[in-house]
């Protein structure tokens, strides 16, 4: 049953039963809910969906990074300060993709 349908039941159930009983059909109507959406938080998010969102940041954080720091690195120590800058985000991406 759909959370609409429930919700109409229970709305159907408190015009048969009366106000008196309002409290005890709210009350099994959350619990539904709730159950409901406790079974939605206990399923297991797919390995590669948790993967995926963890690295995405830290690609696009240090592709944002690299280009002041091979800017820096181009003018402080020329090529081959741009070649440690792009070595060193290659192990960061690779280890953390590993992890």
């Amino acid at each position: 049953m759909s959370e609409r349908e429930e919700l109409q039941a229970a709305l159907g159930a408190r015009s048969e039963l009366g106000a008196d009983f309002e409290p005890q059909i709210i009350d099994s109507f959350l619990e539904r809910i709730e159950k409901r959406i406790d079974e939605r938080r206990a399923r297991p998010v797919a390995r590669h969906e948790r993967e995926h969102h963890a690295i995405t940041p830290l690609v696009l954080g240090s592709l944002g990074i690299s280009i002041p720091l091979m800017a820096i690195a181009g003018a402080a120590g020329g090529l081959w300060g741009v070649a440690m800058v792009c070595a060193a985000i290659v192990l960061v991406n690779f280890f953390v993709a590993r992890r």
